[in-house]
């Protein structure tokens, strides 16, 4: 390990040089108050920028166990550092310096959501951040000098402000740590309670804008207040007592006129599988983290997936069983989602009627005398839905604006009024029983069981051209090999990270040889969220390790599979945020080369 003044040295001397010259600063190098390391180096200006470290001991650092005692806490603390580093950024670096990226420093520090991420660490041996730096250059030249201010001068700044718990807010550090603690605590203890999902008094749903996750300031912006038949009260670990409503295991319909709360409280409810930082307005908002939006999505394709449920006798024999297509429409997408997301293991499905395909959701009394069920193949939802919580313990909530043939199947009615709920169950049931034109119920038999699929090798494949090739061009985007990967229809993938993640968990686990024909998509979900845990995200990077991300024999070899080794010295990612299964298993599905038996 170089001292600090070798890398100056080193920097001058390239000042003016080609911009592959910067490759010679690869390495460690020892400064007053930290350890800094240089990653990678990037080729070009106009490349993804340099990757780069700075380590603190823990000794120094001073960030007492008790805020990393537990995954929940080391996880909000590591986000809090990230933050704390990318807050310091915008207060301390120039900027701009010369061509392409030159000047720029980033972190992957994350939106509204508290994220397991690979950006931060923070343990009982040190303090660390993963962040990139654009190196200096005019055309093609170093500007060696630009890179040494940024390092000597910028960079000792980010690190007080972050790394050493003397730089935070002791109170806004406490207060992010323990905010994410208490909706763990509360979202694990959902089944406990019977509930499906919790919404605090006073919080705040409505966001900021349509492209915007941050909460509404402006007026009229309304706290939310439960209503009185589904209070519940819990004690939290940090923050006491809390009431608010909770919502319970069943068939739960949100309903009211437009514009008065329906989607926003379904919006609130879809991304409170993660936790949020404190001030988002939704820090007392749980759902279970097994719940999945389900939506319609017109020309996805779909890979041998058992609808039959849901739609049979289709024209010409079509195998509904076993259905595939390229195109899909809005029922059978629909159909499909909730089967997918089932063989995923949710246990709660959220649906929203203004995406979803309307023939899938109902078919009313003057349809059913129109067209009579020997001539339609769909069974809508309405009439699977209970059968869903019967035969497998899954919970739906539902908004819904136009149909009111949904007040007969649902356990709890909530009619939203100026963004207020109020329990209107026995009004639904006394409007459905007065009713004199009733709908046949079409689903002549039970749901049945779920058909487990097991994707094969040779349909997932990186390679485009001579090179293996994956990469996340946006949140909902993926390039894997030649397909490129649509995820519009995955609400409640919420950070490009995880996409990034996502893409490389599905070539890792190629590489570990869990597509071995034999395992089933949610025993490889299972393998690769084990590796995660036990090794960490940044086992699955292309770079990690020798040959590939894990040592000891694996499934490939007729073994377990093995442990997952340490990322190689050279390769440290820190862009990885921690996906869902759920989404990992929709990006399987997604892709358009998949084959499973």
């Amino acid at each position: 390990m170089m001292d600090a003044a070798g890398l100056k040295q080193k920097l001058e001397q390239l000042d003016g040089g080609g911009y592959k010259a910067y490759r010679k600063i690869k390495g460690s190098y020892l400064f007053p108050r930290f350890t800094f390391f240089v990653d990678h180096v990037q080729s070009d200006p106009f490349a993804a920028p340099s990757r780069m470290r700075v380590r603190v001991l823990q000794s120094d650092a001073g960030f007492e166990p008790r805020l990393y005692c537990t995954d929940v806490r080391q996880t909000a603390l590591e986000d809090y550092i990230a933050r704390a580093f990318d807050s310091a950024i915008s207060r301390y670096v120039k900027g701009h310096r010369g061509t392409g990226k030159s000047g720029l420093v980033t972190v992957d520090s994350g939106g509204q959501e508290i994220l397991k991420r690979t950006a931060a660490v923070a343990n009982e041996s040190f303090v660390e951040v993963r962040f990139a730096v654009g190196l200096p250059a005019s055309g093609r030249r170093c500007r060696g000098k630009d890179a040494a201010a940024i390092l000597f001068g910028e960079l000792p700044l980010l690190v007080d402000a972050s790394l050493y718990f003397d730089g935070h807010a002791a109170a806004g550090l406490k207060a992010h740590v323990e905010a994410a603690e208490d909706q763990e605590w509360l979202r694990r203890q959902l089944p406990g309670l019977g509930l499906v999902a919790f919404v605090a008094d006073g919080a705040i749903l409505p966001r900021e804008s349509g492209v915007s996750d941050r909460p509404r300031a402006a007026d009229p912006v309304v706290g939310f207040q439960s209503p009185e038949q589904l209070r519940v009260g819990v004690d939290l670990p940090n923050g006491g007592r809390t009431c608010g409503m909770g919502i319970p295991e069943g068939v739960t319909l949100i309903v009211g006129g437009g514009y008065h709360g329906k989607s926003t409280l379904m919006n609130a409810l879809e991304r409170s599988v993660y936790c949020h930082i404190p001030g988002d307005g939704r820090e007392g908002v749980v759902t279970r983290s097994d719940a999945v939006k389900i939506r319609a999505e017109d020309g996805r394709r779909v890979e041998r997936v058992n609808i039959s449920p849901f739609i049979s006798n289709l024209p010409f024999g079509v195998d509904t069983v076993g259905f595939r297509t390229e195109n899909a429409s809005g029922s059978t997408s629909q159909a499909a989602n909730i089967i997918e997301a089932l063989e995923a293991g949710s246990q709660l499905l959220l649906i929203d009627e203004d995406t979803s395909a309307s023939n899938f959701m109902i078919r009313d009394e003057l349809m059913q005398r129109l067209i009579p069920k020997s001539s339609e193949p769909i069974t809508p939802f309405i009439d699977r839905v209970r059968d869903l919580k019967k035969e497998h313990g899954v919970s739906t909530v539902l908004v819904m604006g136009g149909s009111g043939d949904y007040f007969e199947v649902a356990d709890t009615v909530i009619a939203m009024k100026n963004y207020r709920p109020e329990i209107i169950t026995a009004e639904a049931r006394r409007v459905a029983a007065s009713r004199q034109d009733v709908r046949k119920i079409e689903a002549l038999k039970g749901f049945g069981a779920l058909t487990a699929r097991v994707p094969l090798a040779h349909g997932i494949d990186p390679r485009r051209g001579r090179r293996e090739k994956v990469g996340a061009r946006d949140l909902k985007t993926i390039h894997f090999g030649a397909q490129v990967v649509n995820l519009d229809g995955l609400e409640q993938l919420v950070d490009l990270s995880q996409t990034r993640a996502i893409g490389d968990l599905i070539l890792y686990g190629l590489r570990r040889g869990y597509y071995d024909g034999q395992t089933d998509i949610k025993q490889i979900l299972d393998r690769l969220l084990a590796d995660v845990e036990l090794g960490g995200l940044g086992i699955i990077s292309p770079f990690a390790g020798a040959s590939g991300a894990v040592t000891g024999p694996g499934p490939e070899s007729g073994g377990e599979a093995g442990a997952p080794a340490a990322a190689s010295p050279d390769e440290h990612p820190g862009d990885y945020a921690l996906p869902r299964r759920f989404e990992i298993a929709a990006a399987f599905n997604r892709m358009r080369s998949l084959q499973v038996k």
